[in-house]
Order: C-alpha cells, then sequence, then structure tokens
C-alpha cells in the first residue's frame, strides 16, 4: 500500500484523483491546505484522518508519495521539499513557472532514485489510446496533419486565480494548452519544434491574461497541428484529428476528464469505428503511478513529459505575445 499526503485541498483531486488513489490500494493520510478551516471541512468530507497547513508536518506524517494541485507557483518548493523528504510526486501541470524551475525538479528526483510524474490525465483516455496505436501500425500512413480542439467554459466552481492572478500562473494556455501539447506527442510519437499563436481576452481573463488562444505547432517530422483553446466557449463540443496520407482519424468528444469519446478511421475503404475502453483516465494513471514505484515501469507522463508541455506552453505565451514563430526547446 502506498500511503499518499495530498498538498492542495483541491477540487480535482475531491472529483477524481482521491477515487483514483483509493481504487489503487492506496491510503491517504493527511491533507495540507494554507486554510485550516478549510483543509478541516475537506478531511472530514473525504474521510481523510488529518489536516494540516505544515508542509513539514504533511512530509512528517508517514507518507511514501505526494500529490501536489495546488497553484502552479507553489509547484517548485513544494516539490522540491518533498524529494528532498525522499518521497515520490505527482504533480499538476503545468509543472512549475519557468522551465529552470521544472528541469530542476526532475533532476533532483532522478538523483534520489524516486517516482516524478506529471498528472496528464488525457494520455490515459481510451480514444487518445486507440489513436496512437492507429498510427503505430500505419492505419493512416505517413501523418501530415492534427487538429485539436478543446474550447471549453470554465465553470464558475473553477474560476478565480486562472482567470485574475498571472503571478499563479493563470490563464489559458497553462491550463488547457499544455494538455493539448502532450497529448499531441503521446498519440503522434513525436515532438514540437515551434508555435505561432493568436491569444484573446473576451471579458474572463482579467490581469491580461489570455482565455482563449489558436495557433499551431510543428513537429520534427514537419507535420503541422492546429490548436484552439479556451475558457469563454458554452455550447462546442472537443475533438482531436490527425490526417495521415493513407487515411485520417477523427476523435470527438475526448478532450476531458470523462471516459468517453468516439474515433472513426476514414481510409479508401470507408469509415470504421474504432474500439476504445472505458478505463477511468485518473485510475489508470495512478495504476501506472503505483507500478513505477513498485519498480514496474514508467508513470504514464513522466516529469520529464511536464517539461515538454511546459515548454510549449511557454512558447505559445511567447508567440502570442510577439506575434512571432517561437522555438520550443525544453533543454532536457
Amino acid at each position: 500500500m502506498i500511503r499518499w499526503g495530498l498538498i492542495g485541498a483541491s477540487t480535482i483531486a475531491a472529483e477524481w484523483v482521491i477515487g483514483a488513489i483509493r481504487a489503487n490500494g492506496g491510503e491517504i493520510v493527511c491533507v495540507m491546505s494554507s486554510d485550516a478551516a478549510r483543509g478541516a471541512v475537506y478531511a472530514d468530507k473525504h474521510g481523510i484522518a488529518r489536516a494540516t497547513t505544515s508542509l513539514d508536518e504533511l512530509l512528517g506524517s508517514g507518507i511514501d508519495a505526494v500529490y501536489i494541485s495546488t497553484t502552479n507557483e507553489l509547484h517548485f518548493p513544494q516539490a522540491t521539499a518533498a524529494i528532498e523528504a525522499g518521497k515520490h510526486v505527482l504533480c499538476e501541470k503545468p509543472l512549475a513557472m519557468s522551465l529552470d524551475e521544472a528541469r530542476t525538479m526532475v533532476k533532483a528526483a532522478r538523483a534520489k532514485n524516486l517516482v516524478f510524474a506529471t498528472n496528464h490525465h488525457l494520455r490515459n483516455a481510451g480514444a487518445h489510446r486507440a489513436m496512437r496505436e492507429a498510427i503505430a501500425m500505419g492505419r493512416i500512413g505517413t501523418p501530415i496533419a492534427a487538429r485539436v480542439f478543446h474550447a471549453v467554459y470554465l465553470p464558475p466552481h473553477l474560476q478565480g486565480w486562472r482567470l485574475d492572478n498571472p503571478a499563479a500562473g493563470g490563464g489559458v494556455i497553462l491550463d488547457i494548452t499544455v494538455h493539448d501539447a502532450d497529448t499531441l506527442r503521446f498519440v503522434l510519437g513525436e515532438d514540437p519544434v515551434e508555435a505561432v499563436a493568436f491569444g484573446q481576452s473576451f471579458g474572463m481573463g482579467k490581469a491580461g491574461l489570455e482565455d482563449g488562444v489558436m495557433g499551431a505547432l510543428r513537429f520534427r517530422s514537419g507535420l503541422v497541428a492546429q490548436f484552439h483553446d479556451a475558457f469563454t466557449v458554452k455550447h462546442a463540443g472537443t475533438g482531436f484529428e490527425v490526417h495521415g496520407t493513407e487515411g485520417s482519424l477523427i476523435a470527438r468528444d475526448c478532450m476531458t476528464q470523462r471516459p468517453v469519446g468516439t474515433v472513426a478511421l476514414r481510409t479508401a475503404e470507408g469509415e470504421t469505428a474504432l474500439s476504445t475502453d472505458a478505463t477511468n483516465l485518473y485510475e489508470r494513471g495512478l495504476k501506472t503511478f503505483h507500478d513505477a514505484v513498485a519498480g514496474k515501469g514508467e508513470p504514464a507522463a513522466t516529469g520529464e513529459d511536464g517539461v515538454w508541455s511546459l515548454a510549449t506552453g511557454l512558447a505559445v505565451v511567447e508567440a502570442a505575445r510577439t506575434g512571432k514563430a517561437v522555438r520550443i526547446e525544453p533543454g532536457l
């Protein structure tokens, strides 16, 4: 059994991660919140024996691993402290506010032989796994283009720092575009090298933060991928397409936390629905994490994967700010 501490009394932990840890035989020992009253209520609601406002107390509570879901600017100091204390780390994206911080976290965990993972849940989706497999099998020939539609409406209970706090790493790019980048890398099996983008603020994003972005990524092979991400779109569906020399993969309703979505393969022979499994994305991710702690393989998304998605997100931020194409250089 892996004993967990939660750094952050967050909505995502409540809705998805607590259940996924327990579904994989883990025990949640302690939760840390900067607000003592909130932490106590959260612990009672979710059946967690202990709540604290002290990171040192949490790290000393007999845990093996931490899940970090605080605001983005806190990830680096909290993850660094956990690693120094010998704890395995599952960290929300983006890993940090800078590439130097993200690389430092990953290297520190590697030096101590600790599992360090990024919570990129979308690569655990049945739809995306089916697309990755079809591409690897050559069913669409050579991939030449892709499109991601990930424009949604940010519900009121998740609004706040994402829309009004640049210092906390808010804005749609570091919240959603990083997921696109990771999912594209996972499905295509290659890395992006350059970004262009236009950002927009349509009334939800404050303090100059983007609440929408459109752009494109160029990959090593020459493939170009379009993306559209937003917090402001109430009625659009999500989707992911990959087009190759011999066919296309068309996925719908797949950029979501839920285990849903469809994938169609279109070729000269017609259209075929691909089989997808409905495994809970977070339960799959926690299983690979627990397996990695036991010395069996790697987590679904490693720290290195998190560095890649952050590098891509920061390149998109810079491209939207300057109107220029920006190289993507993770420095790994």
